[in-house]
């Protein structure tokens, strides 16, 4: 006996749908699988660029710098303008008091008595005696001094050109070539690229240098390729990754002259190539 109609029929859209979603889902699943196969990179690979982490070591001004000729005429007028607008102080007042004081024993009317009866049991002390005590304390005042007894040009001392920022460099071994750098050091499994800089900064020889670190975030980027006679199978290159630092104090002993460098913003050009001092001034404020 044939079957009923009804079991047997199926609309024809549902039909066409089933069919086109099927092959949709087929085909971008394979698509996908044919991109990750050929774009993902083995978990094992290598990179041929190594990672350095560097710190751009400051020392910051210690003392103000000089001003220059307008800002001398400015401060001097400035100074005019709150003397002329300013009220008497209370030394003024009793400058003025004891001028008084004395024109009154000048006059032929001047009664002794009754000037002595305010100041009985008191020891007397004008204004001018006041005046004459501070110049001496003043003469016995010695200012720090502005320079430290070293050569502004002995590029190994971190007390040269106090009014300044300065920045370390140290001289490395690159190939065959001996370059000015900031100080770097190759990253390691498993730390940071700040404890890199900061292995970096204390793994310099004969430095005992203390910094502060300025954030974990890389200031600035630098990539160069090896020069060829040191460049080995499957490595190309460094990346070098910045972090700023800055030294709590001036007061450190000097460095091997022809190793390290302490150096102003516009000196940098004379021990820096210039690619790499393109990058290294994008993120130096010569504060």
């Amino acid at each position: 006996m044939a079957a009923p109609f009804s079991r047997v029929y199926r609309p024809l859209w549902r039909i066409i749908t089933t069919s086109a979603l099927n092959r949709g889902v087929r085909n971008v699943s394979s698509s996908r699988q044919q991109w990750s196969a050929q774009n993902v990179k083995p978990a094992g690979a290598a990179s041929p660029w190594a990672l350095h982490g560097a710190v751009c070591l400051q020392r910051l001004p210690a003392v103000s710098q000089d001003r220059s000729p307008i800002e001398e005429e400015f401060m001097e007028l400035m100074h005019q303008m709150e003397l002329e607008r300013s009220l008497l102080s209370d030394h003024e007042l009793r400058l003025l008091e004891d001028a008084a004081r004395m024109s009154r024993k000048q006059e032929e009317d001047y009664d002794s008595d009754e000037e002595e009866e305010d100041y009985r049991d008191k020891e007397i002390v004008t204004a001018q005696d006041l005046e004459d005590i501070w110049e001496q304390k003043l003469k016995q005042f010695q200012p720090a001094p502005r320079s430290q007894a070293v050569d502004e040009k002995d590029v190994s001392s971190s007390e040269r050109c106090l009014a300044d920022s300065l920045i370390l460099l140290v001289k490395k071994h690159v190939g065959s070539q001996k370059l000015w750098l900031l100080p770097q050091i190759q990253w390691q499994t498993g730390e940071t690229l700040r404890q890199t800089a900061e292995r970096a900064l204390a793994s310099l020889p004969g430095a005992d240098l203390t910094a502060t670190f300025l954030g974990n975030a890389p200031c600035g980027f630098y990539k160069y390729k090896y020069p060829k006679d040191i460049q080995k199978e499957g490595s190309v290159g460094a990346k070098v990754f910045f972090f700023k630092a800055v030294l709590p104090s001036h007061k450190h002993l000097p460095l091997e002259k022809n190793s390290f460098a302490w150096v102003k913003k516009e000196e940098l050009q004379d021990f820096l190539k210039p690619e790499y001092l393109k990058q290294v001034r994008r993120f130096i404020m010569a504060l």
